[in-house]
């Protein structure tokens, strides 16, 4: 009985350990498909939210302003609700071009770059802050380290199109909120992880708006309620399942355990052809059964990387 005792404790352990090993290339390579479908959702939001308020730009492409005087920014807007779309960023340099959602949170930041609540909006005078993963996800940050002074940063909202560049950059600790603390002149604050597979430390990149066109029709805090009630609605959607959903996790982990078990039963008791089948048979079960269960699980960590 013993033995049997030990044979069992060392295949639970190898199991377990074979899971650890493949949810580490799942962290950094399969959360990525998770966060592809959040942007379909998210961009099918920022564009229906761009047609409930009639917006259109009669531009494409902007080029610094080098006329004295301020560049024209956005009028404020109410914070927008936390889930839904904000507007497209996109980073010609290092090939990021991605819906940003409102919020920081777990769920945000899986999603994709995350405005913080509480700063302005895109194109709106002061501190905007956008933060963004840099090893997961999507890892939409990784090569934030690269943009150097002058290099361009483009961001679209339903209120305009806004063109901002590069300032400086530097890495600060993670409880130094001062980076995202407002300013008296427009700027753009990106935040990430740094290094790269650590959250030590945060990479800051500043940036100042240097050109703006505002929308044909631009979104004014008098914007209608119906079109408000369509990007609750569609916030609604793309949040989706909350942050900590354990009984998710725990179901699939017993799926992952049940699959496991049925496929060394079978093979142990089968013999030739029949026992191959079963293997094959069971190893692809395994594996779909495990994707979800990480799937489940990675919402549980913290928000890093």
């Amino acid at each position: 009985m013993f033995t049997t005792v030990r044979v069992t404790v060392g295949r639970i352990v190898l199991v377990g350990g074979v899971l650890t090993l493949l949810f580490i290339p799942y962290l950094l390579w399969g959360t990525g498909l998770q966060t592809a479908r959040s942007q379909d959702r998210l961009r099918q939001q920022f564009e229906t939210t761009q047609h409930a308020l009639g917006a259109h730009l009669g531009v494409h492409h902007l080029t610094p302003q080098h006329t004295p005087g301020p560049v024209t920014v956005a009028p404020p807007l109410p914070d927008p609700p936390l889930g839904s779309a904000v507007g497209l960023i996109d980073i010609p340099k290092i090939n990021v071009s991605m819906v940003v959602i409102e919020g920081t949170g777990t769920s945000q930041l899986q999603a994709g770059p995350g405005h913080y609540p509480g700063t302005p909006l895109p194109g709106q005078a002061g501190n905007v802050a956008i933060a963004g993963h840099r090893t997961t996800y999507l890892h939409p940050f990784y090569n934030l380290d690269l943009l150097a002074p002058g290099d361009a940063i483009v961001l679209e909202t339903a209120q305009g199109l806004f063109l901002y560049h590069v300032i400086s950059s530097t890495a600060v600790s993670p409880t130094d909120v001062a980076v995202v603390a407002p300013t008296p002149t427009p700027t753009l604050t990106l935040t990430t992880c740094n290094p790269r597979y650590s959250a030590s430390q945060r990479l800051v990149v500043h940036a100042g708006l240097v050109a703006s066109a505002l929308a044909g029709h631009t979104a004014t805090a008098g914007s209608n309620a119906a079109t408000a009630a369509v990007v609750r609605r569609q916030a609604a959607v793309v949040a989706g399942e909350p942050d900590h959903d354990w009984a998710r996790a725990v179901l699939w982990g017993l799926a992952v355990a049940a699959v496991t078990v049925a496929a060394w039963w079978g093979a142990a008791r089968l013999r030739g052809g029949r026992r191959a089948l079963v293997a094959g048979v069971g190893l692809v079960v395994w594996v779909v059964v495990v994707f979800y269960f990480f799937g489940a699980v990675a919402p549980l960590l913290p928000a890093s990387f």
